[in-house]
C-alpha cells in the first residue's frame, strides 16, 4: 500500500453510512455540486422489486439532503455496457419510489446521480460530466421557465431545477496535478492518497477517519481481500485490452496487406492496358504506313512505273507489293 488510507470504493459500502462519517461524503457532494451538502439520513439502496422480472437499482449509497433532495451515489470498478440505461433506470426507481399514490406531483423529489466510474465509458477525454434536462426554444433560444408549487406558493422555476442531475466522474481520466478541491477528491478517488496539504471539504476527516491500520484485523483482511480482487479483475481487464489490440493489430496487418494486393493487382491491369493502348498505337502506325505505301505504288502504277522499278523504289519484293495492292 503506497498510504495508509483506505480506497473510496471500500469506505462507501463500509464506514460512509454511519452517521458519524456522513462530512466525508458531504464533503465530496459540496465541491462537485458546489454547494453546501448536509445529509439527513441514508435511505434503502436496493429498490424493493415489484415483480420477479423487474430489475434490482443497485446503488452504493442513497443519501437525502437537508433540501429533501435525493442524491444516489455509485461506484463502478467494471465496465457494464448499459450503465447509462442502468443510471436512467435508477433515477427513475428512486423518483417513483419517494412519491407515494395519491400524493400531489409537488411531492416528487429532485435527484442527483452521482456515478464514480473506474473504466473507459466511452469518447471524450475530460474526467467530469455533468447532464441535466433543459427545454429550450426552438426558434427563441429562450429557456422554459414553468410555474411551480413551492413553500405553499406559486412561483416560476426552471425545469432543470425539477429533472434530475446527471454527474459522471471518470476517475481514470484525471491526469493533473490536484489545485481546486474538486481536483484533490479526484485525485484521492484514484490513487487513494490524500496530501498533507489538502484543503478539499471532508478529506480532513477522511484523513481522520479512513486510516487502514485503524480498522480492526478483521477488517484489515477483509479490505486487503477487496484490493486483491480489484488487481485480479484489472488483470483480466487489462488482459481482455490486450486480446483486441492484438486482434485489432492482426485485422490492420492483414486490411494493408489485402490493400497491397489489391494495389499491385490494379498496378498490373494499369500496366497491361498500357501494354495494350502502345502496342495498338503502333499497329495504327503501321497500319498507316502500309496504307500510304500501298497508295504510292498505285499511284507509280497509274503513272507507268515497271514492277522492278517500284521495287527498286519500295525496297519490297513482288510478293510483299502484292500483299499491299490486296
Amino acid at each position: 500500500m503506497g498510504n495508509d488510507y483506505i480506497r473510496f470504493d471500500w469506505a462507501i459500502k463500509r464506514l460512509l453510512r454511519q452517521k458519524a462519517n456522513f462530512g466525508i461524503l458531504e464533503g465530496l457532494l459540496t465541491v462537485l455540486l458546489d454547494e453546501p451538502v448536509r445529509i439527513v439520513e441514508i435511505l434503502e439502496s436496493e429498490g424493493n422489486q415489484e415483480s420477479a422480472d423487474d430489475k434490482f437499482n443497485r446503488v452504493d449509497i442513497k443519501a437525502k439532503n437537508h433540501k429533501d433532495e435525493i442524491i444516489i451515489v455509485e461506484i463502478q470498478n467494471t465496465r457494464e455496457l448499459a450503465y447509462m440505461e442502468r443510471i436512467l433506470y435508477g433515477v427513475s426507481k428512486a423518483i417513483t419510489e419517494h412519491i407515494h399514490l395519491g400524493q400531489s406531483y409537488e411531492e416528487i423529489k429532485k435527484v442527483y446521480s452521482i456515478s464514480i466510474l473506474y473504466f473507459d465509458i466511452g469518447g471524450g477525454t475530460d474526467f467530469l460530466f455533468h447532464g441535466q434536462t433543459n427545454f429550450i426554444g426552438v426558434h427563441t433560444g429562450e429557456r422554459l421557465e414553468v410555474t411551480t408549487k413551492q413553500r405553499n406558493a406559486i412561483v416560476p422555476q426552471p425545469a432543470e431545477d425539477i429533472f434530475p442531475e446527471y454527474y459522471l466522474i471518470r476517475v481514470n481520466e484525471f491526469n493533473k496535478i490536484a489545485v481546486t478541491p474538486l481536483e484533490e477528491w479526484i485525485s484521492y478517488l484514484k490513487t487513494g492518497e490524500i496530501p498533507n496539504d489538502a484543503t478539499a471539504p471532508g478529506l480532513a476527516e477522511a484523513r481522520e477517519k479512513m486510516r487502514f491500520y485503524d480498522m480492526s484485523p478483521t477488517e484489515q483482511d477483509a479490505y486487503l481481500g477487496h484490493l486483491n480482487l480489484l488487481m485480479i479483475q484489472n488483470d483480466v481487464v487489462e488482459g481482455y485490452r490486450l486480446e483486441i489490440a492484438i486482434a485489432k493489430q492482426e485485422a490492420e496487418e492483414e486490411r494493408q496487406k489485402a490493400d497491397e494486393e489489391k494495389r499491385r493487382a490494379e498496378e498490373e491491369k494499369r500496366r497491361a492496358e498500357e501494354e495494350k493502348r502502345r502496342a495498338d498505337r503502333v499497329k495504327q502506325q503501321l497500319d498507316e504506313e502500309k496504307r500510304r505505301t500501298a497508295n504510292t505504288i498505285s499511284r507509280m502504277k497509274a503513272q507507268g512505273f515497271s514492277m522492278e522499278t517500284i521495287m527498286d523504289i519500295t525496297g519490297l519484293s513482288r510478293e510483299e507489293i502484292d500483299r499491299l495492292q490486296l
